[in-house]
């Protein structure tokens, strides 16, 4: 059995409210609210980036099986919004956390799913037993150029996840992904903010993506949305993982675990496996778990999991931290984000 031995994950405790950032741009909060169906955001702190949140993450993780730093064989981190050009930032996160040296090092990126295939590529390794552990980060502090459809959505967050083959917590039951060369969202060298073409970003981009990797899946392990217990979308704003788990067949009770875009934003690659942590929250063994996230260029990484009895030991507790926040202004968020 291979899958997620160990998680943790780092929330900001900063938020901007919705209505704080429609207000500077004399915009109506109520009409954006509705349409984006997102309240709040995450705001990384002055002192904060992917580096450090990924850190704190980790550092969760690790925290009841420290032993299993000594058998990590790949450290893999994905995100759009690393704070170097050239330089690897999985290599500076193993080594604060004390990690042997033995160990392959990787930083990836496919936009909002840059994760969840440096997940999927750590699972064939440690399923195939080539190495004994791996470690995951996802992080964003993402950003949007000011008085843009993305600035009410930008957050930032962190988590993390140790692979094995012992003490699973949530096997990996199979995978699929759906690809193409779909130009919905982008950023060139040097530029400061991305760009988006928003007629690709619901169909052809976020939609034809993730309902065709889901599809593939549910098809190949012969299932369908009635098998599963809790689902989990790539959120890029509220209005997008609800249609998409309409079109699929899966209810609101079944997202509702994983349905935190509201009070965080879009962490970017950390989005998707935020509503993983939400979902774990409250999984019991024997419970599913359906898995899906998107990233623009595009792409799609459908998983399954299916949660044993291992997480009553290592659950963690997530609703409460969303609650541990401090609301800012926009100047204020214009600072910590380094536009001013």
């Amino acid at each position: 059995m291979s899958g997620i031995v160990s998680y943790g994950y780092y929330v900001p405790r900063y938020r901007i409210k919705t209505e704080t950032i429609a207000a500077q741009w004399g915009k109506c909060d109520d009409k954006i609210e509705k349409s984006l169906k997102v309240h709040e955001k995450a705001v990384a702190g002055l002192d904060e980036d992917v580096a450090t949140m990924s850190y704190a993450a980790s550092t969760m993780a690790f925290g009841d099986i420290k032993e299993t730093k000594q058998s990590i064989g790949a450290v893999f981190i994905g995100s759009e919004t690393f704070p170097y050009a050239v330089k690897p930032v999985s290599t500076s996160i193993a080594e604060w956390l004390d990690i042997p040296h033995g160990y392959l090092a990787l930083d990836t990126q496919f936009a909002c799913k840059a994760a969840t295939g440096a997940l999927i590529a750590a699972h064939g390794l440690v399923a195939s037993k080539q190495i004994d552990h791996a470690l995951i980060c996802a992080a964003d502090r993402a950003n949007a150029k000011p008085n843009d459809a993305l600035e009410y959505a930008a957050g930032s967050g962190a988590n993390a996840w140790v692979l094995g083959n012992e003490n699973v917590l949530a096997e990996i039951e199979g995978w699929s992904s759906y690809s193409s060369d779909t130009p919905d969202f982008w950023r060139r060298s040097k530029q400061d903010y991305p760009s988006h073409a928003g007629r690709f970003s619901g169909e052809p981009g976020y939609f034809q993506h993730l309902l065709s990797a889901s599809n593939n899946l549910l098809t190949k392990l012969n299932r369908t949305a009635e098998n599963y217990t809790y689902a989990a979308f790539h959120m890029p704003n509220g209005a997008f993982p609800l249609k998409a788990a309409k079109s699929l067949g899966f209810t609101v009770d079944q997202l509702k675990a994983s349905y935190i875009v509201p009070q965080l934003g879009n962490s970017y690659a950390a989005s998707a496996l935020m509503g993983l942590v939400g979902t774990l929250e409250v999984a019991q063994p024997g419970e599913t778990i359906f898995f899906c996230s998107y990233g623009s260029g595009a792409g799609a990484d459908a998983i399954s999991f299916k949660v044993t009895k291992e997480i009553l030991k290592r659950r963690r507790v997530f609703a409460e931290t969303l609650q541990q926040k401090t609301y800012i202004d926009y100047a204020t968020y214009l600072r910590f984000m380094g536009m001013i």
